[in-house]
């Protein structure tokens, strides 16, 4: 393969840039440009100079061996003062070097995926930690890039196997006097992996919302001061507010951080009926978004009732609510900031509930897989029920219920996906 090499690090002005080298080259390409390889996975000062001797940088070198790097071939690392000149510089002197050839975008993390330090699990996990912007992406990001979910599954694959393995011996020796009712063990093994499977789809609406946010919709009549408060809680006038009624005719969204869940808040158009074309398709565009939210903050005046049905989760409160909180009644002002901490604080209580028994399957490739195996394992189970002379149709359901998972991790039927999951990596990494 090509030894490639890129920016690993944010372009532009910086304290310090590292440009990485991955393949068979890498450590010749250290020797040329710092005059000798320093002893691997130990950080080196060296200057570095081009094939004319010309002065390029003093930087930090590392190496690294096939075995303890991250793409699994010999990687460098060239520890930079991190302006463009510099950069470019370095760059340039790359790009002369025989063999060599800028990365494509990814390209590194595939190699890593190719040469078996990573399965596709993992790689994508690596680019939701490169994505988070919040603990609870950043805490799930790390478990399943830790090998979390390929662990789990590399159980489930191995109970699997061993109930196949079963029936196929009682096939096998059907004719010897050998046992040969073995559905008591297999249907306890597939049961576990049944149980399993079950548990972890349970939980993939949770944990796709970790991943990609949580959608929290603003919703009432007009003028109950809904852009008003999306304006305060984003700390930022993102939505404009204004005393005539039907001023907000789309969706504003807002991405933040809530206690440490990504949230997108939307300002909805206010519920209503009217003559105004525009209007009326902002009111229907409110009440698709607003259905397909994950909580609803329902404002109302006092002694109406909200436009929509609440939800458990929902949140409603006094609309315009400017004084302190009166007793039993739960009210929030978007212009003082009245009841704003308390409605952050019942939002979070939701959010903590909903995650408190987050999975690891976060993708729909990753649902559409564990249902694959599911079905199969099901399938597997009601074929043992009419025993032995069906033992080869039910291992091979179980075999295909193996094969979904080991298109989970990367192993089987994925070659078509790579392409997409890759471009969307940045070059360097």
């Amino acid at each position: 393969m090509d030894t490639i090499f890129a920016l690993a690090s944010a372009p532009g002005r910086a304290g310090v840039s590292v440009i990485r080298v991955s393949g068979s080259e890498a450590l010749n390409v250290v020797q040329r440009l710092a005059g000798d390889v320093p002893k691997a996975r130990y950080a080196a000062l060296r200057n570095l100079k081009d094939q004319d001797g010309k002065h390029l940088d003093q930087a930090l070198v590392l190496t690294f061996e096939n075995d303890a790097s991250f793409t699994g071939e010999p990687v460098a690392e060239f520890h930079l003062h991190g302006s463009i000149a510099v950069i470019q510089a370095v760059l340039s002197e790359l790009s002369s070097i025989p063999g060599l050839r800028i990365a494509d975008p990814g390209e590194f993390t595939r190699r890593a995926l190719e040469n078996g330090k990573m399965d596709l699990t993992q790689v994508e996990a690596l680019s939701d930690l490169i994505d988070a912007e919040t603990e609870a992406q950043r805490d799930h990001a790390l478990r399943v890039m830790n090998g979390a979910l390929s662990g789990k599954t590399d159980e489930w694959r191995a109970l699997l196997i061993r109930s196949a393995a079963l029936l196929e011996a009682t096939i096998d020796f059907a004719d010897e006097e050998v046992p040969v009712d073995v559905t008591d063990e297999v249907i306890e093994l597939l049961a576990k992996v049944r149980v399993d499977l079950e548990s972890e789809l349970a939980n993939f609406k949770a944990s796709e919302r970790v991943r990609t946010g949580f959608e929290i919709a603003i919703v009432g009549e007009p003028n109950t001061g809904k852009s008003t408060l999306l304006n305060y809680l984003a700390g930022r006038k993102a939505a404009i507010t204004s005393e005539v009624a039907g001023t907000t005719r789309d969706v504003i969204e807002v991405r933040m951080d809530i206690g440490g869940f990504a949230v997108t808040l939307l300002d909805t158009a206010g519920i209503r009926d009217t003559d105004d074309a525009i209007e009326t398709i902002g009111v229907d565009i409110a009440r698709e978004r607003a259905d397909a939210a994950d909580i609803r903050i329902h404002l109302i005046n006092t002694g109406e009732k909200p436009v929509f049905d609440v939800r458990s989760g929902d949140v409603v409160a006094i609309a315009k609510q400017d004084t302190e909180q009166q007793a039993d009644i739960f009210g929030v002002s978007g212009v003082t900031g009245n009841g704003v901490d308390q409605l952050v604080q019942k939002i979070l209580i939701v959010l903590s509930e909903r995650t408190q028994n987050v999975g690891l399957a976060s993708r729909e490739r990753h649902r559409v897989s564990l249902t694959s195996a599911l079905g199969g394992i099901q399938e597997a189970i009601n074929l043992l029920d009419a025993g032995p002379d069906l033992y080869d149709v039910c291992s091979e359901e179980i075999r295909v219920a193996a094969r979904a998972l080991e298109a989970l991790v990367g192993r089987v039927d994925v070659e078509h996906l790579l392409d997409e999951i890759f471009t969307s990596f940045c070059v360097g990494k």
